[in-house]
C-alpha cells in the first residue's frame, strides 16, 4: 500500500453503552504511512473509537474497512486471525508477559500465527536491536526500565508487520524524556518501515508531531474551522 492511501476507513460509526451514546456518527480515514493523533477530553470517546478501529469492540452501526476488508464480514477465529495479522497494539501499560523475556514477548504475535522459524526469530532480534535493546534480549520485563518496556511493546506490535499500529496513551506512564523518545521512535518507524500509527494522546506537543490530528468532542469529530 502506498503512503497516504487509506488503510482504515470508518463511516458513520456509532456506539452506545446503555443509555449513553459514546460515538455519534464518526467518519474517519487513517492514511497509510502516517501518524494520526487522536485527541480530546476524557470521556470524549477516544479509547472506544480506538477499540473499534482495532476490532476489539463492534460498533452498533456504521461500516469499518481495514485494508479494504469490511470488518463486519469477519467473525470469531477469522476476525482474531485478521486482527493478529494486520493490527498491532501499544497500550499505556505495556502488558508484557512477566514469565517471558523481552525476545519471547516480541515473538508472541508470530507464535500465535504459527511461526517460529529462524527468519522469524531473526526479525524479532533485529527489531529489538534497532530499538536499542540488543543487550536486553533475555531480560525479564521486571529487569527493564519503563522506557525499555514500552520499546519492547513497540517491537511486539511490529512483529507481524501489521498494516496499522494503534496506540492508546502509550506515553501516559512515561516521563517527558521517554515520552518524546517513544514518539521519535514512531516517526523513525514511519519513515524507515512505512509504519502507520493511530495514537490516542493527551500530550499536545506529541500530538502536533504527527501527520494529522483528529479532535473528538462528545463522540463526534470536530471539523477544522
Amino acid at each position: 500500500m502506498n503512503r497516504g492511501e487509506p488503510i482504515i476507513v470508518a463511516e458513520n460509526i456509532r456506539k452506545s453503552f446503555g443509555e449513553v451514546e459514546v460515538l455519534r456518527g464518526i467518519d474517519l480515514v487513517i492514511p497509510s504511512g502516517q501518524i494520526t493523533s487522536i485527541v480530546g477530553a476524557s470521556g470524549a470517546g477516544k479509547t472506544t473509537l480506538l477499540q473499534i478501529l482495532g476490532t476489539l469492540l463492534a460498533p452498533d452501526s456504521g461500516e469499518l474497512r481495514i485494508q479494504g476488508v469490511p470488518v463486519a464480514t469477519l467473525k470469531g477465529k477469522a476476525l482474531a486471525a485478521f486482527r493478529n495479522a494486520h493490527i498491532g497494539f501499544i497500550f499505556q501499560f505495556h502488558r508484557l508477559l512477566p514469565e517471558f523475556n523481552a525476545l519471547e514477548n516480541v515473538l508472541l504475535p508470530a507464535w500465535v500465527a504459527g511461526r517460529d522459524d529462524r527468519t522469524t526469530r531473526d526479525r524479532a532480534e533485529r527489531l529489538l536491536r534497532d530499538l536499542g535493546l540488543g543487550d536486553r534480549l533475555t531480560h525479564a520485563p521486571a529487569a527493564l526500565s519503563g522506557g525499555e518496556q514500552q520499546r519492547v511493546a513497540a517491537a511486539r506490535a511490529l512483529m507481524n508487520e501489521p498494516g496499522v499500529i494503534l496506540a492508546d496513551e502509550p506515553t501516559g506512564n512515561l516521563d517527558s524524556g521517554n515520552a518524546t523518545a517513544l514518539f521519535d521512535l514512531f516517526k523513525e518507524l514511519r519513515d524507515r518501515e512505512g509504519a502507520t500509527f493511530a495514537v490516542v494522546t493527551h500530550n499536545a506537543d506529541l500530538a502536533h508531531a504527527g501527520d494529522q490530528i483528529v479532535h473528538i468532542q462528545d463522540g463526534r469529530i470536530l471539523q477544522p474551522a
